[in-house]
């Protein structure tokens, strides 16, 4: 038993946790059973959306200065640039007609990386390149 915290005597505070729990139990379970309905190109561009964002966030461009955002962090950055451009040239034939938007997309983030660096990589060493080719 934890010792930390005093124990609660209130019931309804046991109920309480268990219903949460329960909830958040039964969520997850329905989560997983629509996942499995879902196609894959909607997974695939889900996973590009939240690899995006988080990237753009990790380059601080959700604050009115980036350079100045506590959110600003060029090496975690770096790790979801590159990963986001190997899912995209590694599923760039199921992305159809959205594959330039995308593709526009990481390049943009590519070069936003390359304006925050206080030394830029050398053009084909950026995070990414390795997949996409050099941004200029």
């Amino acid at each position: 038993m934890n010792t930390d915290h005093p124990a609660s005597t209130d019931p309804s505070d046991d109920a309480a946790a268990e219903t949460s729990l329960e909830d958040h139990l039964d969520a997850r379970e329905v989560e997983i059973v629509e996942l499995a309905d879902v196609p894959a190109q909607e997974i695939i561009f889900r996973s590009i959306v939240v690899l995006m964002s988080a990237a753009a966030e990790k380059l601080g461009l959700s604050d009115d200065d980036p350079t100045a955002s506590p959110h600003l962090d060029l090496d975690e950055s770096r790790k979801l640039i590159t990963s986001l451009a190997g899912l995209v040239t590694g599923s760039a034939e199921y992305l159809g007609p959205q594959a330039s938007v995308v593709r526009d997309g990481l390049q943009g983030l590519q070069r936003a990386f390359r304006e925050a660096s206080a030394f830029p990589d050398e053009p084909g060493e950026g995070p990414g390149e390795k997949f996409t080719g050099p941004v200029y």
